[in-house]
């Protein structure tokens, strides 16, 4: 295996399957019996998920909703596909657990960095909910930031294409797939990898990321190994 500590990135809208809205089970046990390869390798797996699939942030604030309220509203979305996910694990016997950057004790526990290492090193995959905990931060700088914290070796953003094109590969079919990229590229060519704060803080820390389509059946587990499946940056 390439990488012994990986941070997954799955968006909210991954979990909405082929539905238009909300958590799809099937998606979700889908996700599971792929993580559960990944577990049964004895790789450390931390998660942080999106909420696309119930409530952005961005576009509350769009609609005229204040942004802070907006995005308190997206973190607890958070937090209702995480518990998805770790029900889906825990149902085919892979331990998890959610930790939330807001704290609700009755749900789940409180993030802490060193208890989450120590879950980590007990094969226990760790879920981040709630973001960074703080509006205006974007769960992809949530994903690095985390991945700083626990010292993931790798943030692996899990897309529904095979990596960075030089155009939208759905509506262009010559666009070409990059296999490797540096951050400042990225960054001055607006790729929409991930939002520009998490793209920085990757830059400052020299924290690899690697964008590759999660929806091909085996794609976690070859992405973990280092197969040529997507698109490294800063690697």
């Amino acid at each position: 295996m390439r990488y012994r500590r990986v941070l997954l990135k799955i968006s909210g809208e991954a979990l909405m399957g082929a539905a238009a809205y909300g958590i799809n089970i099937k998606m979700v046990h889908f996700v599971a019996q792929e993580i559960r390869a990944i577990h049964e390798a004895g790789i450390q797996l931390a998660l942080v998920i999106g909420a696309g699939n119930i409530f952005r942030g961005v576009a509350g604030a769009a609609g005229g909703m204040d942004r802070s309220a907006a995005d308190s509203m997206g973190m607890l979305a958070t937090v209702m596909n995480s518990l998805a996910m770790q029900d889906g694990l825990q149902k085919i016997g892979v331990p998890a657990q959610v930790m939330s950057a807001i704290a609700m004790m009755n749900v789940c526990e409180p993030y802490e960095r060193v208890k989450a290492v120590e879950h980590l090193g007990q094969q226990r995959v760790v879920i981040f909910a709630a973001g960074t905990g703080n509006p205006y931060f974007t769960t992809d700088t949530a994903a690095v930031l985390r991945a700083l914290e626990i010292r993931a070796d790798v943030v692996m953003k899990a897309t529904r294409v095979d990596g960075v094109y030089s155009d939208d590969p759905e509506k262009n079919p010559r666009a070409v797939r990059y296999r490797e990229l540096d951050y400042t590229s990225v960054l001055r060519d607006n790729l929409q990898v991930m939002d520009a704060a998490g793209i920085s803080l990757a830059r400052e820390n020299k924290l690899p990321i690697f964008v590759f389509n999660m929806l091909e059946p085996g794609n976690i587990i070859k992405a973990v190994r280092g197969e040529d499946i997507g698109t490294l940056i800063g690697g």
